[in-house]
């Protein structure tokens, strides 16, 4: 009996995860599909339903037969849309380096930190989470707007002549992004990195490696797993980020999130942006499931 409530406990922990994937990703997932499969219509909601059981097991057949893939097809012959796709890869892909760049050497300082001091420097990595994403987003306006605090600065220092144009510009975006998701990208740096042993570099410099050498051949190599997660933590919602495009980047920035948006609640075309929300998942599933590899990988040399 003990054996029987062991293995049912084991089975149940394996499925809460399973169960909840099912819930709140493929149901959601199937209800898009649904809505872009269907015809705009001018109703509430403002399509035409498909796989209706209305009419029974006939009529679901029926419905079947008749789906149409004319928004998907729309979209591929649309230069807006690919545009908007293409953007959004760029401009995540360049936020994601950007981060890297940033926040590897604060990871790379914190785990070479006193280790009284970690949880220190860890609270303050965690600290912007503690107040509101769109807030923090806001602020940036106040700083990067021609009379905000950037330009007074650096009219201060005699650094510049006249204000810089910098809010409503893609480098505003590339700011947000980087400010907003840099924790996503330290926290698990800094978790591959403390469990390095350092003790490797050490070896390597008495072997006469200097310590850049021993970075690119030591560090580098072993802090991978945590390069690759927090790059997939980054790029995968910068793909599609609203919230800093719109507030930081002006109406001229072209990005799917944005498009994704419009398409909701301006033109109310809920078929065609189910499509492209569906053709967005599809593409961050091919960098998930890199990133699942990397970390089986992983796993694999432990």
């Amino acid at each position: 009996m003990g054996r029987l409530f062991s293995a049912l406990g084991s089975r149940l922990v394996i499925a809460v995860p399973y169960l909840w994937l099912f819930v709140f990703f493929l149901v959601p997932f199937f209800i898009v599909l649904k809505i872009s499969l269907s015809q705009t219509a001018v109703a509430i909601p403002p399509y035409l339903p498909v796989f209706g059981l209305d009419e029974g097991f006939a009529g679901l057949v029926r419905n079947l037969r008749e789906l149409s893939f004319e928004n998907y097809l729309w979209l591929l012959g649309d230069p807006l849309y690919l545009n908007a796709y293409l953007s959004s890869l760029w401009i995540a892909a360049v936020s994601t380096i950007l981060t890297l760049l940033i926040g590897y050497p604060i990871a790379h300082g914190m785990a070479r930190a006193p280790l009284a001091l970690r949880p220190v420097l860890l609270m303050l990595v965690i600290l912007p989470f503690w107040t509101s994403f769109l807030i923090r987003v806001y602020a940036w306006i106040g700083i990067l707007k021609p009379e905000g605090l950037l330009n007074q600065l650096l009219l201060f220092l005699g650094v510049i002549d006249q204000p810089l144009v910098i809010i409503n510009t893609t480098t505003a975006i590339y700011i947000g992004i980087v400010y907003s998701y840099l924790p996503f990208m330290v926290l698990p740096l800094y978790a591959t990195l403390e469990k390095m042993d350092y003790t490797l570099i050490e070896a390597a410099q008495d072997l006469g490696c200097t310590p850049i050498a021993a970075f690119w051949k030591i560090t580098l190599p072993l802090s991978l797993p945590g390069v690759v997660a927090g790059s997939m933590l980054v790029f995968i919602p910068a793909v599609g980020e609203f919230v800093i495009p719109d507030l930081l980047g002006g109406s001229g920035t072209l990005m799917i999130g944005k498009t994704l948006w419009s398409e909701f609640f301006s033109n109310r075309d809920w078929p065609v942006s189910s499509a492209v929300a569906v053709i967005l998942l599809l593409i961050l599933v091919a960098p998930i499931v890199y990133f699942q590899r990397a970390q089986a990988r992983a796993r694999e040399r432990a």
